[in-house]
């Protein structure tokens, strides 16, 4: 799944959490699969501030 396919997830969720009023059973699901994408999206978050500081580094260089 792509970065871009986890947001729209998480927005997804997030609207099935605010607008169905789900059963507190389905909630606590809806609640865990969302942390477990927002954790994926913030390491490839953070991966890709490493390519960028690294790239600018490299930059500086020459």
């Amino acid at each position: 799944m792509t970065f871009e396919q986890k947001l729209e997830k998480l927005g997804e969720i997030v609207s099935r959490l605010s607008d169905e009023k789900p059963s507190l059973d389905e909630a606590l699901e809806l609640y865990k699969e969302g942390i477990a994408l927002c954790t994926e999206c913030k390491k490839e978050l953070e991966q890709a501030k490493l390519t960028v500081k690294n790239m600018d580094g490299e930059n500086k260089d020459e």
